[in-house]
């Protein structure tokens, strides 16, 4: 039985979107089967190697403070907890993500520690997809999603772990629009 590994990252960032390499800093998930039941959460801060100061824009916006970062891991021993996880399924799985964004990140991510990318090869973008089966123009935000499906914003915006059990509310009342291709 497959499964569906809803993904949400959090990012280094700063107010004036500068050339600065973003890099994660919290990996939040939540599994689900195929028959919509929630098999488990994972959530894990790491700690920046380029820039390992959190920006006050950063902190404002996603709510995490310095202190969590500092104590955290580096993103190779983040990753392989991660994947860890995934991997005690033990079944095929399916990575989805509100956009593209998150597969990016991840392969930036990977790329900057010389880490293999091919684990992320089946991924979706959720987002992309609601657009096409709801025939809007533009995609919607996940908070526009919710709203449209009904659904109440749990948590905090912005946090990776909130986030993807929103965006995993949002997959599992849509589940049979999806389209898993390889």
């Amino acid at each position: 039985m497959e499964r569906y590994i809803i993904l949400d990252l959090e990012a280094t960032c700063w107010e004036n979107r500068s050339a600065k390499h973003s890099e994660i800093i919290e990996i939040g998930a939540v599994c689900v089967d195929q028959e919509t039941t929630i098999q488990g959460e994972f959530q894990t801060f790491i700690r920046p190697k380029l820039h390992p100061t959190l920006s006050d824009f950063c902190v404002e916006l996603t709510h995490i403070e310095q202190e969590m970062i500092d104590q955290a891991p580096m993103f190779p021993e983040g990753l392989a907890q991660f994947q860890a996880w995934i991997q005690g399924f033990d079944a095929p799985y399916w990575l989805a993500s509100w956009g593209f964004y998150d597969r990016k990140q991840l392969t930036k991510d990977c790329q900057l520690h010389q880490l293999d990318i091919q684990w992320m090869n089946r991924h979706i973008s959720l987002k992309h997809q609601y657009a096409q089966f709801k025939r809007m123009k533009r995609a919607p935000g996940m908070k526009m999603a919710l709203y449209q499906e009904g659904l109440e914003l749990e948590g905090t915006h912005h946090r990776g772990i909130d986030d993807a059990r929103n965006i995993a509310r949002i997959f599992i009342k849509c589940f049979d629009k999806w389209a898993f291709e390889e």
